[in-house]
C-alpha cells in the first residue's frame, strides 16, 4: 500500500522528490495545490476505497508523505 500511495503523490506532485523526503512540506514546496490535494483524495477513494472528506482534514494533517501515509494507515 505504501508503495501505492508514494506513486500516486509522485504522479500528482511530478516531482520524485516526495520519495526522497517523505518529511517535505508539499504545500509549502509548490507540489501540491488545491485542486492537486482535490486529486488525491479522489485517487485515494477509487484506488484504495478509503473515503476522506476534505472538510474532515486540515491541510497540516496532510501536508507530507509522511503524514499521508500515517493518515490513510490509521483509515485502514
Amino acid at each position: 500500500m505504501e508503495e501505492k500511495i508514494m506513486k500516486m503523490l509522485e504522479e500528482i506532485c511530478e516531482d520524485e522528490v516526495v520519495n526522497e523526503d517523505r518529511d517535505i512540506d508539499l504545500f509549502e514546496e509548490d507540489l501540491l495545490d488545491s485542486l492537486g490535494f482535490a486529486e488525491l483524495l479522489v485517487r485515494i477513494e477509487e484506488e484504495l476505497s478509503i473515503v476522506i472528506a476534505p472538510s474532515e482534514v486540515k491541510r497540516e494533517d496532510m501536508n507530507t508523505p509522511n503524514k499521508i501515509l500515517a493518515l490513510l494507515k490509521e483509515r485502514m
